[in-house]
């Protein structure tokens, strides 16, 4: 997503919990409970950064918690808050005009930057996150606006993990009854593909199956996005550079970052917040591969893992199709080199990509299309331990 007015979409990285103190690490806070707790189930891929917080509403328990109050930079997380600002004391019954409406809505399901420009530069700026933080409203205590000189980069807005765990709480638990049914509802109508064409189910929205609610963030170097029928590639997603600046608390401005936060579980159950960053040049494939590895391995009470299995991808602009044929309509485009999970497979077109040859097409329940086996990492044409679809 664009990292000018537009700051940024999200953070994206994973760490094993023995190298979380390496690289370019997110900044621990050191005050109060929290801090690098080490959680027994999270298994962080190598080179990745990452801060995880797990609450269990019905026992009141974090069942995760690692480096849960780092600070990273939002991305598109912040969306949270410029909708909660935004809704704040709007009156008895909550009404939302039409034209804020048209804007809140496709930024919170579809992370709509220019959307998050409006609301930054009218009700202005870091006041916004200032006002949201403070004790009498969320108490948040690793929240800050962004760095001095990038007033406009609202994705440069830093939080941690439990502070994004008691924004959902207050969303779930305090909020006006009108405010937590706008603003869940929303979440739980996230489109796969964000206003920007990036594929933006990674982490939560495919660790489990619904019900869930997602406000996903992502910020990086990444090849244009992809998702959607047509293939149309979507904005550059541009980070300041290389030689971008450290915020004042030593906050990650440079290395790419995908986060993935929400509820899982009947009556929104659980909440989870997955920030991570990943080593400069990470591909958008990988980190969303790593990441969803990362939370498919957490300890999320009420979540229900989907069946199948998941395999590694391979190659650039692989089309998920409506039929197991090169002529079925397209579904959307893979992010490169992601990994997927497959439910079935079945007989269909020949596909030739030389040397390789493979009639043998896998359906993937969670984009509701096939992609030609020939795509899977994997070295027979039909992929082991997978039934053949039925129907």
């Amino acid at each position: 997503m664009r990292m000018l007015l537009r700051g940024a979409a999200a953070l994206a990285a994973v760490v094993t919990v023995a190298s979380l103190t390496s690289g370019a690490a997110a900044r621990p806070r050191p005050d109060g409970a929290g801090g690098t707790v080490r959680a027994a189930a999270a298994q962080i891929p190598p080179g990745v950064t990452a801060g995880v917080a797990v609450y269990d509403r019905r026992t009141g328990t974090f069942t995760e918690q690692v480096n849960d109050s780092a600070q990273f930079r939002s991305a598109s997380v912040v969306k949270l808050l410029l909708a909660l600002d935004f809704l704040w004391d709007r009156g008895p019954d909550y009404d939302i005009p039409a034209a804020d409406r048209a804007l809140l809505e496709p930024m919170l399901r579809s992370s709509y930057d220019d959307a998050a420009d409006h609301y930054w530069l009218t009700y202005g700026g870091s006041a916004i996150i200032d006002r949201m933080a403070s004790a009498e409203r969320l108490g948040l205590r690793d929240t800050e606006g962004p760095p001095a000189g990038y007033p406009g980069y609202w994705g440069y807005t830093a939080t941690s993990a439990r502070d994004t765990v008691t924004i959902y709480r207050y969303i779930l638990e305090k909020a006006p009854a009108p405010v937590r049914t706008f603003i869940m509802d929303n979440l739980r109508a996230s489109t796969r593909c964000a206003s920007d064409k990036f594929d933006q189910h990674f982490g939560i929205a495919g660790a489990f199956d619904r019900p869930w609610a997602v406000k996903q963030g992502w910020s990086g170097k990444f090849a244009e996005g992809t998702c959607g029928p047509q293939g149309a590639a979507g904005t550059l997603a541009r980070t300041a550079g290389e030689t971008a600046p450290r915020a004042a608390a030593d906050v990650d401005l440079t290395r790419p970052a995908l986060h993935s936060t929400g509820t899982v579980g009947a009556d929104d159950r659980t909440i989870v917040a997955v920030l991570t960053t990943h080593p400069v040049g990470t591909s958008y494939g990988k980190a969303y591969t790593d990441i969803g590895r990362l939370t498919r391995s957490l300890n999320v009470p009420g979540g229900v893992r989907p069946s199948g299995t998941w395999f590694g991808t391979w190659g650039e602009f692989v089309n998920v199709r409506k039929g197991p044929s090169t002529g079925g309509d397209r579904i959307t485009q893979l992010p490169a080199g992601v990994e997927v999970l497959v439910g079935c497979q079945v007989r269909g077109q020949v596909v030739n990509v030389p040397p390789y040859t493979n009639e043998w097409w896998a359906y993937l329940p969670q984009y509701k299309g096939y992609i030609s086996n020939i795509y899977i990492s994997s070295p027979d044409n039909r992929l082991p331990n997978v039934p053949e679809c039925v129907s």
